[in-house]
């Protein structure tokens, strides 16, 4: 199961999934007076029935919860296609579950009761990892892009050039002219914006070519 994206926007939101609904207040009070879009659930149920913002965003989890306890979803995000950075909040933890928490990338792990100055710098710290995951991803989308577009004699002239090939032999190897392979060379170039033959290895790097 992936979670649908609504259209990009770059304000953050924080998600909370809390049963206790004075928590859920509490922590909505305090995001939106650091000026954070907040969005709360009573379970993990209620949050995968709402579609997730195509922002940069952190996830408050609580640990223990009726029915799937925030330990247990932590464990599955991953595979629902949920990306979001986590923060646990807890009024029931130990050092062996914050510890598991953490091997399994939460941002943080907080006991109730937690400073509120605690939680924010979490939260930041989390939107912005999030924030660079998806400068990542849009990258790599569009180097991915930039790939797709190259021609199929495109994409043979560049598998060679950054194996080192001469244009002569790419031409030998090819069986086409060596103007067949100048031209196409330079189409790689402009299409990929390489600005030299570093930045084309780099980028089949990347490509995993």
């Amino acid at each position: 199961m992936t979670k649908e994206l609504t259209p990009a926007k770059d304000d953050p939101v924080v998600y909370v999934i809390d049963d206790d609904d004075s928590v859920r207040a509490a922590l909505e009070d305090l995001f939106a007076s650091v000026g954070l879009k907040v969005l709360t659930f009573g379970s993990t149920q209620e949050f995968l029935a709402h579609r997730i913002e195509n922002a940069p965003g952190c996830l408050v989890l609580d640990v223990r919860m009726p029915g799937q306890s925030g330990m247990d979803f932590h464990r599955q995000m991953a595979g629902m296609g949920i990306a979001l950075p986590v923060v646990f909040i807890t009024g029931h933890g130990d050092i062996a579950m914050g510890v598991e928490a953490m091997k399994n990338g939460a941002i943080e792990f907080l006991t109730k009761p937690f400073r509120d100055q605690n939680l924010l710098d979490a939260i930041h710290n989390g939107i912005e990892k999030d924030r660079e995951r998806r400068r990542q991803q849009s990258a790599a989308s569009a180097l991915q892009a930039s790939w797709a577009s190259l021609t199929t004699g495109e994409q043979d002239v560049a598998r060679l050039v950054v194996q080192g090939l001469l244009n002569k032999q790419i031409a030998s190897r090819l069986e086409v002219s060596e103007i067949t392979v100048k031209v196409r060379r330079g189409h790689v170039m402009r299409k990929m914006n390489a600005g030299s033959l570093a930045d084309l290895v780099r980028l089949a790097e990347k490509l995993g070519i």
